[in-house]
């Protein structure tokens, strides 16, 4: 029986691995085994409302074992450090605890056919203290580091209010500027702009939950852009309403304006100027991580990403498939896929069906990404999106309000949907409303 072996357990990954279980390890015809780092699976776009503890990763974080059970495949915890495509393995490192103890040694996973899902990372380009004092909102644990020290400096302003309120000055605890929350976010794409909404509805709620009095003039978010505006993969009217609406909300957006290094307490700009911050934040770009550099001539471009041809092979081996943000497919009008869930969502849906091709002795079929627009929300405030011209069958459409909304969560529904099956999404849907109800509108651990 074959080996196929997917890397990466994001959204593609993940739904590749369920997808093949369902088909193809139910049947015994194969045995597919997905390997990730991390233990549990969390859809990336949500990682905003994981940083400001709008999402709760106890309900919303899926156990790769578990899924694994239930849907016919095997799950292998490691980073992978390796491959060998002569003998045909990966290499997996080592799993420790937190006290540091080996619990998993290093493995090699033979693969008949490999799929490379791992996705991608922010890329910082070197800039000067970036990666010491800038938090990379690209995982589950660094919302969670986010969420840790926002919480600590509402602590810290509900403190310095209490020692207003009896005139202690001298004990008071030093913010970036007194009685202010400083918070700076580089990199004007979707998560900067949906972190910086979701930042002030959090807000709103920290204070019900004795925090203290929190308002726009306490919380200053400074959202820092290097080109001309914000969003720049969505119509400029797009842009200029979102920033508009971020005004409103009390986001200072910064356009035109780079960053040349992070400072623990403040950002400089190119013209030495300085932006001062207590938290702060990076989303200016990504690449993928250069373990892609040990994978055995594959052939990657500078920033990481492994090329692949038009069926989702890699140039350099056709038993080796690489699909989602670690891939680098060029189109035919010249421009690469970009980087978001749907083309991991599409991608995932077409490796699936050519690997099936390659077991039923089929020619393989070449990738067509349909873009069907972007969405980017403001928490609940509003959200808004451009429909992509074959979705709508001509030019495209721009969108906002409440329509944008629910298109915005129809899109976790798809992933949840290519996971679970619908009658279970359905029922997932259900729990979340009560929920709405039984938990709090924030997680505060």
């Amino acid at each position: 029986m074959k080996n196929i072996v997917i890397v990466g357990g994001g959204a593609g990954g993940l739904e590749l691995a369920t997808y093949l279980g369902n088909t193809l390890g139910r049947k015994k015809r194969a045995n597919v085994i997905l390997n990730d780092r991390n233990q549990t699976h969390l859809w990336k776009p949500l990682l905003h409302e994981l940083a400001t503890g709008a999402l709760d990763d106890g309900v919303e974080a899926l156990s790769y074992r578990a899924h694994a059970h239930n849907h016919h495949f095997h799950f292998e915890q490691g980073a992978m450090v390796g491959l060998n495509r002569q003998h045909k393995y990966v290499e997996l490192s080592p799993v420790y605890g937190e006290d540091g103890d080996m619990i998993v040694v290093s493995r090699r996973i033979p693969y008949d056919y490999l799929v490379i899902a791992i996705g991608s990372k922010s890329n910082d380009f070197n800039t000067k203290g970036v990666a010491e004092n800038c938090i990379f909102l690209d995982n589950p644990a660094q919302a969670m580091r986010f969420q840790q020290k926002m919480l600590e400096l509402f602590l810290k302003l509900r403190e310095n209010q209490a020692l207003d309120d009896i005139g202690e000055e001298e004990s008071k605890q030093q913010l970036a500027e007194d009685g202010h929350i400083n918070i700076a976010i580089v990199g004007a794409g979707a998560t900067g702009v949906e972190l910086s909404a979701e930042l002030y509805n959090a807000a709103e709620h920290l204070s019900s939950y004795g925090y203290g009095e929190i308002d726009s003039s306490r919380l200053k978010v400074t959202l820092i852009e290097a080109g001309p505006r914000i969003l720049p993969a969505l119509p400029e009217r797009i842009s200029n309403d979102a920033t508009e609406e971020l005004s409103k909300l009390g986001v200072k957006v910064k356009t035109n304006t780079m960053i040349v290094e992070a400072d623990k307490k403040c950002l400089i700009t190119k013209e030495g100027s300085q932006i001062p911050a207590d938290l702060m934040v990076w989303s200016a770009g990504i690449r993928t991580s250069s373990i892609t550099q040990n994978f055995d001539g594959l052939e990657i471009n500078r920033i990481n990403q492994l090329v692949v041809k038009k069926t989702l092979q890699t140039t350099e081996d056709d038993t080796i498939f690489a699909m989602g943000d670690c891939c680098f497919f060029m189109q035919d009008d010249g421009t690469p896929i970009p980087p978001k869930a749907q083309a991991a969502h599409q991608m995932a849906g077409f490796c699936a069906k050519n690997i099936i091709a390659l077991f039923e002795g089929k020619p393989l079929k070449e990738f067509k990404y349909n873009d069907k627009g972007s969405l980017v929300s403001l928490s609940e405030f509003t959200a808004f999106g451009a429909l992509g011209g074959k979705l709508t069958g001509g030019s495209s459409m721009t969108i906002e309000g409440k329509i944008a909304q629910w298109m915005y969560i129809s899109l976790y529904r798809m992933h949840q949907a290519a996971l679970h099956g619908c009658f279970k999404t359905g029922l997932i849907i259900v729990v979340g409303r009560l929920n709405r109800f039984l938990r709090p509108a924030l997680k505060l651990h």
